[in-house]
């Protein structure tokens, strides 16, 4: 074992026997105490707690927009910083001479699917039409909506929700947990990544508070996560087979397709969990990155390929070139109608986008620290930040540029930028396609959906397994699998039934807050380890 570890161990107790054998019992009980009242404050009054947590939300992303602004980029300068430097870089999330468990191709599927898989089939439409119609430059009177003029102004702003900064919320989490787990020989937990600051007192009450905040943000992230994929998943169907009872008159999808779904993903998630990571969630990546490929293969070969090739190049560049001042850029003068609106639309987008991003943090980040060990700290950086930001890029960029090319032209008529969110990548498929192609690429939009949606459930709940158990990665637990996916079926469907993706939306970035400062202190954490490690490296 490590110097460090020797001097500074946690050790963190599980039960010897009982319900909770294995498991720590704070860590594992709390959070299931917290979300089961929160269900039933939701159930005791639904229509009232939806209302409070959307004043809430209001509330927190005025109050505390500058934090989620600033600490995001510190984020981003922190991993781009330590996989730069020469001596930081080449440290080894490993023992020496270790080599990566998983091949390349495999490693990429399993980031991308856990990481963002969901977002890029509900947003990669959806995003680009939103800010081709609004953003700070429409709002402001620099750009017109709707018109070429605001074409790089919509991917710019799609772009900052979708690159480098989501990626490095996890990178944090990834990177620190493990180098300190595989080199330094801690246990997999998130508490392990803030030792360097804390040392052995996270054996105790400071590291369950902090283990049992990353459980309710992982919880909390994948509910607003789970929540968009199982609205996607029936306008899916509904565009398949036309059944009215999938969608309302207004383009949304009904409660019961919804609920209907929901209970469909988590009982294939926990099979899939039962499996355990080499087997199902392993499979199933392969097969998202497999069919991702395929459909953003078809979109550039079918769809507006002349125009996304001709703003793929300037999209990155503006997003590059723009990225250091969008990324600290908070408005919060309400003095004036322009300053309110800014306001306004950055809480619905930047704010909301990093409170999900690092409600995330803690279940893709001690993911992707299980499954990158034996690489270096610039292979990770590489490989689980510039990478998935390229994958996702190109996304945004050739499926959203078809959506924007189709409204340009009058082909659409308003019919993507007027659709549910849900709808609106059917949509476009529909104007793109035939009746009969449409039906059958929205058959494959609705597997590819399916096998994120499991592999995010499931990969969600072995995580949460680890935290409870101590870092116990062996430590399944089938009985405990199944009560996760029961609450986690309950927690969505209660929310989704106060206030629709709302109630959710607002409930993430309210439980996001704790765990940023966690997420803050990791970093600093992170600096001073890798700094120390690479100085004292060197001959």
């Amino acid at each position: 074992m490590s110097d460090l570890a020797r001097q500074q161990p946690i050790q963190i107790s599980t039960a010897q026997g009982g319900f909770y054998a294995g498991f720590n019992p704070w860590v594992a009980a709390i959070p299931k105490v917290i979300i089961l009242v929160l269900i039933g404050w939701v159930a005791a009054s639904p229509s009232a707690a939806g209302a409070y947590l959307l004043s809430l939300q209001t509330w927190s992303t005025a109050t505390f927009a500058g934090w989620y602004m600033y600490v995001t980029a510190f984020l981003t300068v922190t991993c781009l910083g330590l996989a730069l430097w020469p001596s930081s870089g080449k440290l080894l999330l490993g023992q020496p001479g270790e080599t990566a468990e998983f091949s390349l191709f495999t490693w990429l599927s399993m980031m991308f699917g856990a990481g963002i898989g969901i977002g890029m089939l509900t947003y990669s439409t959806a995003e680009p039409i939103f800010h081709f119609t609004a953003n700070p430059e429409t709002i402001q009177g620099l750009a017109n909506p709707l018109q070429p003029d605001n074409v790089r102004n919509a991917y710019k702003w799609a772009l900052l929700h979708y690159g480098l900064t989501p990626w490095a919320c996890y990178g944090v989490i990834g990177i620190a947990l493990g180098y300190l787990k595989y080199a330094k020989g801690l246990p997999l937990t998130v508490r392990s990544g803030l030792q360097p600051l804390f040392g052995s007192r996270l054996s105790g009450w400071l590291g369950h508070v902090v283990d049992v905040a990353a459980i309710l943000a992982t919880l909390i992230g994948l509910g607003v996560t789970i929540g968009y994929g199982v609205s996607q998943f029936a306008a899916g169907l509904f565009n398949i087979s036309g059944l009215s009872v999938l969608m309302t008159a207004d383009g949304q999808p009904t409660l019961s397709a919804q609920i209907m779904g929901l209970v469909l993903i988590v009982a294939a998630s926990c099979l899939s969990a039962l499996s355990g990571i080499q087997r199902g969630i392993k499979w199933l990546s392969n097969i998202n990155m497999g069919l991702s490929i395929f459909l953003v293969s078809f979109f550039i070969v079918f769809g507006s390929t002349a125009f996304a090739l001709s703003t793929f190049g300037y999209a990155i560049w503006d997003y590059l070139l723009a990225l250091p001042a969008i990324s600290v850029t908070v408005w919060d003068d309400t003095s004036t109608v322009v300053g309110a609106q800014l306001q306004q639309w950055q809480g619905a987008w930047n704010i909301f986008y990093w409170a999900w991003w690092i409600a995330f943090a803690p279940f893709v980040g001690m993911f992707l620290a299980r499954v990158s060990k034996g690489r270096t700290v610039r292979e990770y950086v590489l490989g689980a930040i510039l990478m998935p930001s390229a994958i996702c890029l190109t996304w945004l960029t050739f499926v959203g540029a078809t959506a924007i090319d189709l409204e340009l032209q009058g082909i659409a008529g308003g019919s993507i930028v007027n659709a549910d969110i849900s709808t609106q990548l059917f949509a476009t498929i529909n104007l793109m396609l035939s009746p009969g192609l449409a039906v059958g690429l929205s058959v494959i939009v609705v597997a590819l959906l399916l096998t994120f949606l499991i592999t995010s459930a499931d990969s969600g709940i072995l995580i949460i397994n680890t935290l409870a158990s101590g870092g116990n990665q062996g430590q399944q637990g089938s009985r405990h699998i199944l009560l996760w996916g029961v609450i986690f079926a309950v927690f969505i469907g209660s929310l989704l039934s106060a206030g629709g993706m709302g109630a959710l939306r607002a409930a993430m970035i309210i439980g996001a807050l704790p765990f940023s400062v966690v997420l803050a202190l990791m970093a600093v954490a992170l600096i001073k380890v890798l700094i120390s490690d690479a100085l004292a490296a060197r001959p």
